[in-house]
């Protein structure tokens, strides 16, 4: 394989993890991370989408959008123009009471040889069938041609209940297509009976409850659920299994376009151009302490790694292989703990063969509170995504990152809105971990790309959700080694035109706005609007709810720093903030606890 193939190092190097790659005995130059402020995060258009959720960029630098509603957009690189491009009558809402469905049109991806074919790829939920399905269409004239749609592969999809569709779309250099795929299982507390899920694996095997059994989708290997799927698209549509998927064709029990089993919700994936290794985010479980032996230990997000295929545990492990126990959600027993080297999967849901490959531990690893093992990821909600590994020779050297950026992994997260840059070791091992742009301000996004240009792009889903959020966007980052950028000017128009941020200068008069000021740092807007209903209650209807007083205020402060569950229904987790100090969350209660019930 290659690392820093832009450089001629004939000699041994050491990774520092901070700033520097140090070269020995050599007149080379030292090679120093650049500034941040020789990045801007410029805004290509702000304020027009409603739930972005993926895009693919042109030879020509247009950009194709999908929204999960089912528009599928197009950014004229000219003219900065949005416009429609495609839709598709997608299934991405239910009636059933208290459920988000999370499905619509979820992964867009042109084809490698787009310049002659001009072929696009979707994966979406249609709205007539109980599927999730991958579609290929023809794009001409700046439209996809709905009518020229071929269907590639599709797969069944439990309906009316939440969550995880995954559906990210990928190609690695030989071409071959990957397509991400959620578990299909509901995450939350069942509504029926004293023992629920408590935001463990989902485990449950009763007659009745077969949504809240992951070992039906991501644990069964005769189901594409919670997987990732690797396939050769042939001219007419058709597919062909690649040789090295985790499972032969013809092994009764499984299915062979399965690459990696033992996915919850893999939002984001990306192949590295040069090792052909396949990079993704797993959007971790919900549990907030560690029952080790009982229940299982507490939720992680991942960013994971295969170099091949592979299984990669859920519902049986999470993070470094960390196992759940079987458990009896009638008696409220625990069974035996599940062994990684020998994974066996005796739910009566499960259709596939029962003794699994052994499961491999995640890259990097984080729960809710501080990490032991990645402190630089922070604390707060998680959402992994894993974006491209760079390299500058494949780019035009006028517009492509420094060489600082050869080999490495950015890696984000769609909750605490950071970037980071991972190093790698020549062998694709995890060095360390350093910021990107730590002063600009992200709004959760949810793709990012590296264009035929070679900078990045990213995808901004914006600060709510199941809305069209007004700090929604499409960005580009540019590089410019002459000038240094202030992050106050990194701030987008949305952010300047907010009332979340003080100007420069001025300090917020009272402890309400104080809190105000101390929400908009956090994560909280990710689940909570101030009126309108999100995945959390608005905070004027925390207000209506809760009496104004000084055990409020404590009672309340507690629930921010120490998380809750089943306080406004009877599955939604409110992450902990164990960083936060009791006089800051007093005073964002005592903000809350101050807003009027109408705007």
């Amino acid at each position: 394989m290659r690392f820093l193939s832009s450089l001629k190092y004939s000699f041994s190097f050491f990774l520092f993890p901070l700033f520097f790659l140090v070269s020995c005995n050599s007149e080379e130059p030292t090679l120093i991370a650049p500034d941040d402020g020789h990045f801007t995060k410029t805004m290509l258009t702000m304020g027009e989408f409603f739930e972005p959720i993926d895009m693919t960029i042109l030879p020509n630098m247009d950009i194709l959008i999908a929204q999960r509603r089912g528009e599928i957009l197009r950014y004229n690189n000219e003219t900065a123009e949005l416009t429609q491009a495609g839709f598709l009558n997608v299934y991405f809402k239910t009636d059933v009471e208290g459920v988000n469905a999370e499905e619509g049109v979820v992964g867009i991806e042109k084809d490698p040889d787009f310049a002659n074919n001009g072929y696009v790829y979707v994966f979406y939920s249609p709205i007539d069938k109980e599927v999730n399905r991958l579609s290929r269409f023809v794009y001409e004239n700046g439209e996809l041609n709905m009518d020229s749609e071929t269907l590639v592969l599709e797969l069944y999809s439990q309906r009316d209940i939440c969550c995880h569709t995954g559906g990210d779309i990928a190609f690695d250099s030989e071409g071959l297509l990957y397509l991400s795929t959620g578990d299909n299982s509901t995450p939350f507390n069942q509504k029926q009976g004293e023992f629920t899920l408590d935001g463990y694996a989902p485990l449950d095997t009763r007659p009745g409850f077969e949504q809240y059994d992951a070992q039906r989708s991501s644990g069964n290997a005769n189901d594409l659920r919670g997987k990732i799927l690797r396939i050769h698209v042939n001219a007419d549509g058709t597919y062909t299994i690649p040789e090295g998927n985790l499972y032969p064709e013809g092994m009764e029990g499984t299915r062979p376009e399965i690459f990696v089993q033992g996915t919850r919700n893999p939002y984001a994936i990306s192949v590295d151009p040069k090792t052909g290794f396949l990079y993704w985010g797993e959007i971790g479980p919900d549990a907030r302490k560690d029952n080790l032996g009982q229940r299982g230990p507490i939720g992680y997000d991942e960013i994971n790694q295969a170099r091949e295929a592979g299984h990669y545990g859920w519902p049986f492990f999470v993070g470094n292989n960390y196992a759940y126990n079987e458990y009896d959600y009638t008696t409220g027993t625990s069974g035996r703990q599940f062994d990684p080297e020998n994974p066996i999967n005796d739910s009566p849901n499960n259709t596939g063969i029962r003794e699994l490959p052994p499961a491999q531990p995640a890259f990097i690893w984080y729960p809710y509170t501080e990490s032991a093992e990645f402190p630089q990821v922070g604390t707060g909600g998680r959402n992994a995504m894993a974006g491209p590994v760079y390299y500058t020779d494949l780019y035009p050297q006028e517009t492509r990152l420094p060489d600082y950026f050869e080999g490495k992994l950015f890696i984000y997260d769609w909750i605490r809105n950071w970037v980071k840059v991972v190093t790698l070791s020549p062998q694709s091992d995890y060095v360390s971990m350093e910021p990107f742009m730590e002063g600009t301000e992200f709004n959760a996004v949810i793709d990012m790309e590296t264009g035929p240009d070679g900078k990045l792009y990213m995808l901004e889903y914006g600060r709510g959700w199941f809305s069209a959020n007004p700090d929604a966007g499409l960005a580009r980052i540019d590089y410019d080694p002459t000038s240094v950028i202030s992050a106050q000017e990194n701030l987008t128009e949305a952010d300047a035109m907010t009332d979340e941020v003080p100007e420069a200068g001025h300090l917020i008069p009272t402890e309400e706005m104080s809190g105000k000021q101390l929400i908009a740092d956090l994560d909280c807007s990710s689940c909570h609007l101030t009126y309108e209903m999100s995945v959390g209650p608005p905070y004027a209807s925390i207000a209506e709810r809760y009496e104004d007083s000084a055990e409020t205020v404590s009672l309340l402060s507690r629930r921010i720093i120490e998380g809750s569950v089943g306080q406004w229904s009877d599955t939604r987790a409110m992450p902990s903030h164990a960083d936060l100090s009791e006089e800051d969350a007093g005073k964002i209660i005592v903000w809350i606890l101050s807003l009027p019930e109408n705007k």
